[in-house]
């Protein structure tokens, strides 16, 4: 577990903003780090946590056996929550996670002299979740510091979040990610893609450059391409195509599909604008505008967006996908 501070990319405003409250003491017991998926906030977390389970003042000092242990990812002060998906259900955070920190919480330290607690994804909590830990942010039983970690703040109950000191990040510099990249060993030409395709997310970069993403993302636009010749027999293969998908996979296709539609609305204002994010693509997007009328390109992003928010529940993947693309299919 990588708990230095320094090798955190960007959000310096942030990093000095935690470490100045550790050393004035004025660290709250609850915090939210809000903003998108992939740009550093859990690993923020993890060494603010690491910090104030050594104790050695507002940096890990890296040589204890609390900063080993984390590094080690033992540390027995330190518990993480992640959503659990069960079958074929959407990951939740379910009351029984919540009831098993809470009795671990409530322990004295072993190790350090308080605990942490990191929810990640927080936004995922079921209500009975979140009523559960209403109590315990409310009322916390011992030394304890909460970590919740959230790329979807309107989810979370008001209740929540107006107990936590929200702490906002934003997406990465396109520079500092294209440095990270190469810096992994990824060719310079690669990394320059990869950053503008991220969108400042570097952990999205990271999937894309391990998981084959660019294939995704000309899966997407060949998807565009022949959408409005599409006819029925294909639209029931690209269904059972997609509703096979791993639902993290399919989530994948759609934000690339979301963000190619909205490279065609900056085309049609400026068919030279160095503003989209498939610099790559610019030529076949353009043969695509005379197809895609401006009002038809926002109710197909109605539709991309529509399924987005469906799939964080527990639904039926390839009658999702099915009924998403028929409607798709006719708005063109």
């Amino acid at each position: 577990m990588e708990t230095d501070w320094k090798t955190i990319i960007g959000h310096s405003s942030q990093k000095e903003q935690l470490r100045t409250m550790m050393q004035e003491g004025r660290l709250p017991h609850a915090l939210l780090f809000t903003g998108p998926d992939g740009i550093g906030k859990k690993r923020m977390a993890r060494a603010l946590a690491a910090a104030i389970l050594c104790g050695a003042g507002n940096d890990p000092c890296g040589r204890c056996e609390s900063c080993r242990a984390m590094q080690a990812g033992s540390h027995p002060d330190y518990y993480e929550i992640l959503p659990e998906s069960r079958g074929k259900s959407a990951s939740v955070i379910r009351i029984d996670q919540i009831r098993a920190m809470q009795t671990i919480a409530s322990r004295y330290p072993i190790l350090s002299g308080s605990r942490v607690v990191l929810i990640d994804e927080a936004e995922r909590m079921n209500e009975a979740a979140a009523n559960s830990l209403l109590k315990t942010l409310e009322e916390p039983e011992g030394p304890v510091t909460f970590i919740l970690i959230t790329s979807a703040r309107g989810s979370l109950p008001d209740t929540i979040v107006s107990r936590c000191m929200p702490v906002a990040f934003g997406m990465l510099p396109r520079g500092d990610m294209a440095a990270a990249l190469r810096a992994k060993g990824i060719q310079p030409d690669e990394a320059d893609e990869l950053a503008v395709l991220s969108d400042g997310s570097l952990g999205r970069a990271e999937v894309l450059c391990e998981h084959g993403g660019l294939s995704l993302r000309n899966d997407a636009l060949s998807f565009l391409e022949q959408l409005d010749t599409m006819d029925m027999e294909e639209v029931w293969r690209q269904g059972k195509e997609k509703g096979e998908m791993d639902r993290e996979r399919l989530l994948e296709w759609l934000l690339y599909l979301n963000m190619l539609l909205r490279d065609l609305l900056v085309l049609h204002e400026d068919g030279g604008s160095p503003l989209i994010y498939h610099q790559d693509c610019r030529q076949r997007l353009l043969d695509l505008l005379p197809r895609f009328a401006e009002h038809r390109i926002f109710s197909l992003l109605a539709e991309v967006r529509g399924l987005q928010r469906r799939l964080q529940a527990n639904v039926n993947l390839r009658l999702q996908t099915e009924g998403f693309l028929i409607r798709m299919r006719d708005l063109t």
